[in-house]
């Protein structure tokens, strides 16, 4: 969620007053997530959005410019028809609920804008913060939403009106860092039973890539289409180059199993072995499996992950650990180019992480129900 921030700096140039609409629960299948932003300001300039478009957007510009007109929140429910909800970009007819505020770029009194510059502080430190909101309006004061900010350590600055609920949302918030996933949840603690918005902000995802070869190179390329940051590691100097990899955020050249020993991993990380090679692919998948990353993929047939697998385990390492591996790595697409391997290992590394089965959409139901 990195572009929130550049978009605030893009808009202060500008723009003086801006409403934020931020789309805070969706019932039914959304092509957008929890946090997504759109922007309207004053002069009518639009940014982002909270759907693909259509009658949802339009009503959300429409309030925007009344809150922009009071100087005050709003909370909006807008329910969606069959054909409402294709023109919106969502796959079935559901409800969207999206808080729109109102936030002036002029000048440092905003405290809302302060919140995001002390979160962007935060995540240009490597850390992640949660904002976290009381849905409920009756809660405000001075035209301001009931929130606090939750930091990566537990630290916690505001309030949401009541201990025991900043208690339950504290603890919430820290759950969903480890997730890395924006939510509207409803709480035990809160007495008025209203939902609690928690719009989690943190470095952005990473594709670590053990191997320099020639599938790594559109893994590279397609991962920073993507908003991935992107690592590449090799002890081959002439196959680890920028004009190889001129896209790449760092290029690491060494023992690719010492390296692995030294690199960070967090639920947000992505490893693939590409350097189809024992010598590299053991070590670094014995250290790789004991982290927290995410999703850890191991390109090469099912044969020779088998034997890899079986070697790891009869080497002592937890057959529960080397159930992490996913060898073959990637969804079954028919891929036979190096482009098309990358677009499937990346398109189960966004499943594995979502905690989808990377089956097609028409097979799936996602019933949209909110967390509690």
């Amino acid at each position: 969620m990195e572009e929130i921030f550049d978009q605030i700096e893009t808009l202060g140039k500008t723009e003086k007053r801006v409403a934020m609409a931020t789309l805070v629960a969706t019932r039914g299948t959304s092509p957008k997530k929890e946090g997504a932003k759109m922007w309207v300001s004053e002069a009518g300039r639009i940014l982002g959005g909270v759907t693909i478009g259509g009658c949802a957007d339009a009503r959300v510009i429409e309030e925007a410019e009344e809150s922009l007109a009071s100087s005050e929140p709003r909370l909006l429910s807008v329910a969606l028809g069959e054909e409402d909800a294709w023109e919106g970009g969502f796959t079935c007819a559901g409800t969207i609920q999206v808080m729109i505020e109102p936030l002036d770029l002029t000048g440092s009194e905003d405290n809302l804008l302060n919140l995001y510059r002390t979160i962007r502080a935060e995540v240009e430190n490597g850390k992640c913060a949660v904002v976290v909101t009381l849905l409920q309006y009756p809660d405000r004061q001075g035209g301001v939403l009931s929130k606090m900010l939750v930091f990566e350590d537990g630290e916690m600055k505001g309030t949401l009106g009541d201990a025991a609920l900043d208690k339950e949302a504290r603890l919430k918030a820290l759950d969903l860092i480890q997730k890395r996933t924006s939510r509207t949840v409803a709480l035990d603690a809160n007495p008025s039973s209203a939902e609690v918005f928690f719009e989690v902000h943190g470095p952005r995802p990473t594709l670590i890539i053990f191997g320099a070869g020639h599938i790594s190179i559109p893994l590279v390329g397609l991962a920073r289409e993507m908003g991935l940051r992107t690592v590449v590691v090799d002890g081959r100097p002439r196959f680890a180059t920028r004009e190889r990899f001129p896209d790449v955020d760092e290029l690491l050249i060494g023992i690719p199993s010492e390296i692995a020993e030294q690199l960070s991993y967090t639920v947000s990380t992505f490893v693939v072995l590409t350097a189809h090679d024992y010598k590299y692919d053991i070590p670094v998948l014995k250290t790789v499996i004991e982290t927290e990353a995410v999703y850890i993929g191991l390109l090469g047939s099912k044969r020779r992950g088998q034997a890899i697998l079986k070697f790891l385990e009869e080497s002592g390492v937890d057959a529960q650990l080397l159930a992490r591996v996913r060898v073959p790595t990637g969804l079954d697409i028919g891929a036979q180019t190096a482009q098309e391997i990358a677009l499937s290992i990346l398109a189960e590394a966004v499943a594995v992480k979502a905690g989808r089965t990377g089956r097609p959409m028409r097979e799936t139901r996602d019933e949209g129900k909110s967390e509690k």
